[in-house]
C-alpha cells in the first residue's frame, strides 16, 4: 500500500508543480506569469499578476508538498481548491468529458489529492518521518472544509474582478 501512495503522490504532485513552474517560469511550455496574468484577466481574476503568482505558487508548492508527502492535508486542500476554481470557471461550460474542455482531468486530480488526504501519506513521507499522523476521517473532512473554503474565496475574486472590470495593467510589467 505504501508503494502505492508514493506513486499516487508523485504523479499527482509532480504534475500540479510542473503546471506551477509553467505559469511562474515559463517552463514545460508554459507562458510565465505575463501570459498567465493575461489569461487570468481574461476570465475575470484581476489583477491578474497578482493571481497568477498565487495560483502558481500553490500549484508549484502544494504539488511539491504532496509529492514529497508534507502537511499533506494543506497540500491537497491547496491543490483542490485551485483546480476546482478551474473546474467551474473554465471547465465547466464544456461539460464533463476531457475531449470538448470538460473538467474531467480536474475532476480525476481532486479525487486523487482527496484520497491522500483521507488515507495519509502512507509510511514513505515527510509526515510520517516527522510523526504527524495526517490521514483518516477527521483530516479527509478537514482537508474538505479548507477545500471548500479555497474554492469560495477564489470565485468571490473571480467574481469581483470580473464585476469591477479592475484595470487590466494593474500589477503587470510594463
Amino acid at each position: 500500500m505504501d508503494i502505492g501512495l508514493v506513486l499516487l503522490r508523485l504523479v499527482v504532485g509532480l504534475l500540479m508543480a510542473g503546471h506551477g513552474a509553467q505559469k511562474l517560469f515559463g517552463w514545460f511550455g508554459g507562458h510565465g506569469v505575463p501570459g498567465t496574468a493575461g489569461f487570468l484577466e481574461s476570465l475575470g481574476w484581476r489583477p491578474g499578476r497578482l493571481y497568477a503568482l498565487l495560483l502558481g505558487v500553490a500549484e508549484l508548492f502544494g504539488g511539491l508538498a504532496l509529492a514529497l508527502g508534507f502537511a499533506t492535508p494543506l497540500a491537497a486542500a491547496v491543490l483542490m481548491a485551485v483546480l476546482a476554481n478551474a473546474a467551474l470557471v473554465v471547465h465547466g461550460r464544456h461539460g464533463l468529458w476531457n475531449t470538448a474542455g470538460g473538467y474531467e482531468y480536474p475532476l480525476v486530480l481532486i479525487g486523487s489529492a482527496l484520497a491522500l488526504a483521507f488515507t495519509g501519506p502512507g509510511r514513505f513521507s515527510l509526515d510520517h518521518l516527522a510523526g504527524w499522523a495526517t490521514g483518516g476521517i477527521a483530516w479527509g473532512f478537514a482537508t474538505v472544509l479548507v477545500a471548500v473554503l479555497g474554492t469560495v474565496a477564489g470565485l468571490a475574486a473571480h467574481e469581483h474582478g470580473a464585476r469591477t472590470g479592475h484595470d487590466r495593467t494593474v500589477g503587470q510589467a510594463a
